[in-house]
């Protein structure tokens, strides 16, 4: 079974120097239809402003990774990390018992545009952690590019939570399928340009959830980039 969720149809907030999409409720967005798909509890698609951020604050108990699209996302938190996220960088923060961070565009002429992605964790209570890998463009060419896993497979960052997470690009004649657990559940968020799943046309923003399939095809882009999970059912 596979069910599409259009971007429009997404919640949305607009804080002026920050303005977001929401595919799962969060915040002030709350629409009990989508609480989550599986381990996945958040897609955010963020834009920040000029010289903006989000100022100091704490998590507990969640796998949290920035995916930078365009501009810089500037992180500092309470382990000491003071990081700078650019596009094709994938970054995984643990909270596990507790840490503080915060974000910032650090830009003055250009927004940051980044997901911000949760996951419910696999154990509660773990020290927090912090890691962050380069993932070439070449990598993800074509191809369906594993970059969070829980046992850091293939060089992707470590997560502490039962999820698989793949990036790829995709244009023209470009195809690439992924066997899947029909046991497990799959979710497909297109970040921009257009793709075929499973046949299914969707357009930037748009998401596919996929329960009971055992294979997922992506074909047909137009300048497409995706992100697909792999997760608990």
């Amino acid at each position: 079974m596979i069910r599409l969720r259009k971007s429009e149809e997404r919640g949305h907030a607009d804080h002026g120097w920050l303005k977001s999409k929401h595919s799962f409720s969060f915040a002030n967005y709350h629409d009990p239809r989508h609480m989550g798909f599986g381990n996945l509890r958040v897609i955010n698609e963020d834009r920040v402003a000029a010289g903006q951020g989000f100022g100091t604050h704490g998590h507990r108990d969640m796998e949290i990774i920035s995916y930078v699209l365009s501009g810089e996302l500037a992180h500092r938190d309470t382990l000491g990390n003071v990081k700078t996220i650019p596009p094709g960088d994938v970054q995984r923060m643990s909270a596990g018992t507790g840490v503080q961070h915060s974000e910032f565009n650090y830009s003055q002429d250009g927004e940051t545009h980044f997901l911000q992605i949760w996951i419910l964790p696999s154990r509660r209570g773990v020290p927090p952690g912090y890691e962050q890998k380069t993932i070439p463009e070449a990598d993800k060419r074509g191809k369906l590019r594993l970059v969070a896993s829980p046992d850091g497979a293939s060089d992707s960052v470590t997560l502490n939570a039962d999820a698989r997470m793949y990036a790829g690009l995709f244009d023209g004649t470009e195809e690439a399928t992924l066997a899947i657990d029909a046991g497990r559940k799959c979710y497909v968020h297109l970040v921009r340009g257009e793709l075929e799943v499973n046949g299914q046309r969707l357009r930037g923003g748009d998401a596919a959830m996929l329960e009971g399939e055992v294979s997922l095809t992506l074909s047909g882009g137009r300048n497409a980039e995706v992100l697909v999970f792999d997760l608990e059912p």
